[in-house]
């Protein structure tokens, strides 16, 4: 039984969460329209599926950013520092000839762990 969810589970992970989210409205239309029947049940493990690989990979980016940060402070202050100026230095060389004041760098971007509007 764990072998069977084991290779359903490296499955949906090798898919692409957007070309499932396009299925994502289709799903949830025909698993809120509740019938008995087989193809309900499917549909609702379908979009289940949907949801869990979606909100893995939400986890999996707040877990990400978590330790990124984490890692940006437990690092002493200098090498902070140094990796802040060495993205400055190749701003500013980009930016030399147009006259752009030169804009802090992201180091890493959050994502939030909450559904979206039209769920």
């Amino acid at each position: 039984m764990e072998r069977a969810l084991r290779k359903l589970a490296s499955q949906l992970n090798s898919f692409d969460e957007a070309s499932l989210m396009d299925l994502w409205e289709k799903y949830a239309h025909k698993t809120d329209e509740f019938e008995p029947t087989r193809e309900w049940e499917e549909s609702a493990l379908i979009f289940s599926l949907i949801q869990a690989l979606r909100w893995k990979n939400q986890l999996f980016n707040h877990n990400w950013a978590e330790s990124e940060q984490a890692n940006m402070h437990s690092m002493p202050p200098q090498a902070a520092f140094d990796i802040v100026e060495k993205k400055s230095d190749a701003q500013t060389a980009s930016n030399a000839g147009s006259g752009e004041a030169k804009a802090a760098p992201k180091l890493a971007k959050v994502l939030p762990f909450r559904p979206r509007k039209s769920d």
